[in-house]
Order: structure tokens, then sequence, then C-alpha cells
């Protein structure tokens, strides 16, 4: 599983991040980003729920 984080859509709420730390984190501008380039296996449910739980639907599976 691959995500990425929309910075056009990203309102940076911080969900993904409290959702899936080992996934998502703060980008240099202040937005929420991926920080894997492959979602670790023992990561994919928390992933799944931070691209469900995304009030913008920045987050996609690419």
């Amino acid at each position: 599983m691959k995500v990425k984080v929309d910075p056009e859509l990203c309102i940076a709420c911080g969900a993904c991040i409290s959702i899936a730390p080992e996934v998502y984190d703060w980008g240099d501008d202040g937005k929420a980003k991926s920080i894997v380039d492959t979602v670790p296996s023992g990561e994919e449910d928390a992933a799944k729920e931070a691209l469900e739980s995304c009030p913008t639907e920045a987050i996609k599976e690419v």
C-alpha cells in the first residue's frame, strides 16, 4: 500500500498524524505528508483509518 497527501487539499488538521504517526508527519510547508514510500504491513490499518478520517479527502491510496 502506498499513500500520498495532496498539499492543495490538506488543511493541516493533524488527524492523520495522530492516527498513524509512523506513516504521516508534518512537511516543511506545515501540511501533512507521507513519510514512507510504502506503508509497512503493520501500519496499513492505521494508514487506512487516517485516509478515511481526513476531512478534506487529501489522502489518496496510490
